[in-house]
């Protein structure tokens, strides 16, 4: 398909620089087939059935964002997958002044080797020294907020607990999975109560998830892949739910992702641990996911294209001019919306 028919017109206003507060006050658009309402997150114990299960994913975003320099030159460094105990692919801004072998000292007593780069631009960094990776970060590096929000305001104190989901616990992620942002502990409380389960998984989200789409088609694009794991157990329930006639809601295209790469073609969601790179548009045939809980997306990127998959693209264009129309707020720290496709309405 064309790239270009998920383009559509986003007012920079629209852009949320902060969460809602608090978490679960932010608006909530329900697309029920092609019916759209209004409501706020807190309202979804009302939206869902007693038999749904609603799917989490607990990774945890490190700080994963460094600034160097390499002799006289500025070198940005957005970490992406972790390849080994002191090996990450990173994105580099200024690349064309590092080269590979070269050393960019990230302050703080912390440096890191070029020591290859990949056929898509990125570099393989080795931290040097003998200490943990995860305390090199913690002392130099910064929250990696999505460049739509970074290049309007500087990261501040607040985004460390802001950009956390209640759920994470698993570090490793670049990005949080932002559809969990919304949740606190009242609502899961009410939910539970409603008869509404919960389930966890890992899905380190990459910095690939801002990238954009350079293509025309979206057969040429290529994902890149992340690192995710769902255990025996937790995959037996979902099975269970469904088979009971609960609906599988992920929380996230993140969550989406994952089940879907774990499910077979029979339906059933086996145990998964690994990488997956793939990359739904509309026409892919969902095997295991009934509905979708997610933020609103940047105009073609691969999060529409996802959703247009699940809804129908001129669903999702008419949800989106309305949510534009109707003052809701877009990208990480934005509303939220609920993705009900028809065959799993109620």
């Amino acid at each position: 398909m064309r790239v270009d028919l998920f383009d559509f017109d986003l007012p920079p206003e629209c852009i949320a620089l902060r969460p809602a507060v608090p978490r679960d006050s932010a608006k909530l658009l329900r697309v029920n087939g092609d019916q759209l309402t209004n409501h706020i997150v807190s309202d979804l114990p009302q939206l869902l059935g007693p038999q749904d299960i609603l799917v989490f994913n607990d990774t945890r975003v490190i700080p994963a964002q460094l600034t160097g320099t390499r002799g006289d030159a500025r070198i940005g460094a957005t970490l992406h997958k972790r390849i080994d105990l002191r090996r990450w692919q990173a994105f580099i801004r200024n690349a064309k002044r590092l080269r590979v072998g070269e050393t960019v000292d990230f302050g703080m007593n912390v440096a890191a080797e070029a020591e290859a780069k990949l056929d898509d631009g990125s570099f393989i960094l080795r931290f040097l020294g003998e200490e943990p990776v995860e305390l090199l970060l913690e002392r130099a590096g910064t929250m990696p907020l999505p460049p739509y929000i970074a290049s309007k305001r500087a990261i501040d104190e607040r985004d460390a607990d802001d950009y956390q989901t209640m759920f994470a616990r698993e570090k490793g992620a670049v990005a949080a999975p932002t559809a969990a942002l919304h949740f606190t502990e009242g609502l899961l409380a009410a939910l539970a109560e409603a008869g509404i389960g919960s389930e966890t998984l890992t899905l380190h989200v990459g910095a690939g998830t801002f990238l954009p789409v350079k293509v025309d088609e979206t057969d040429d694009h290529r994902m890149h892949s992340e690192w995710g794991k769902i255990d025996a157990a937790t995959a037996d329930r979902l099975n269970s739910a469904r088979k009971a006639g609960g609906r599988i809601i992920a929380v996230g295209t993140t969550s989406l992702r994952l089940v879907e790469s774990a499910t077979g073609e029979d339906g059933i969601i086996q145990p998964f641990e690994g990488d997956t790179d793939i990359f739904i548009t509309p026409g892919y045939k969902f095997r295991a996911i009934d509905g979708l809980m997610t933020n609103f997306h940047l105009p073609k990127s691969t999060l529409f294209m996802l959703v247009s998959a699940l809804m129908g693209l001129e669903t999702m264009q008419v949800a989106y001019a309305h949510a534009i129309a109707t003052g809701y707020r877009f990208y990480s720290y934005g509303d939220s919306s609920l993705l009900l496709p028809s065959s799993s309405t109620s």
